[in-house]
């Protein structure tokens, strides 16, 4: 069951994390040539496809941390310190995606916002992406394991 549970988290990790990042890294640049040229049309549907997909998948995204939690429980490894470090990791992805990433898409989607909001956003968008970079090696370096799984 830990091995079913381990690859489901994996899974979900790719499937559901993987076009959040993509997405919310391609949004910026999409959001400055919409913001150059209003009248292009294809410019402001990139920008809402950039921005749905993170929406969307940020949801989906729910599922790794359920099966994540699954995983730890069934590995018993609930209590050991790479796993505490990669859960706050993962609050705090969660909550610049949530309060800084997908609020200053969605000023930039609804054409409010200038130049310098792309530029926070990058910001913010880059520091997300650190995050879960940082939670994926911890996940496959797990200092201090001893479980061998």
């Amino acid at each position: 069951m830990t091995k079913f549970l381990l690859a489901v988290h994996v899974l979900a990790a790719i499937v559901a994390i993987g076009p959040v990042t993509v997405a919310a890294s391609m949004f910026p640049p999409a959001a400055r040539r919409a913001l150059a040229a209003p009248d292009d049309a294809r410019a402001g549907e990139t920008v809402r496809l950039l921005h749905r997909i993170c929406q969307v998948y940020a949801a989906v995204g729910l599922a790794v941390p359920v099966f994540g939690f699954a995983t730890a429980g069934a590995m018993g490894v609930m209590g050991d310190p790479w796993l505490i470090t990669s859960i706050v990791l993962t609050v705090l992805a969660a909550g610049v995606l949530l309060v800084l990433v997908l609020p200053r898409q969605e000023v930039l989607v609804e054409g409010a916002g200038a130049r310098e909001t792309t530029v926070r956003l990058a910001m913010f968008t880059g520091v997300f992406n650190l995050l879960w970079a940082t939670v994926t090696i911890l996940m496959i370096v797990r200092p201090g394991s001893t479980t061998g799984a």
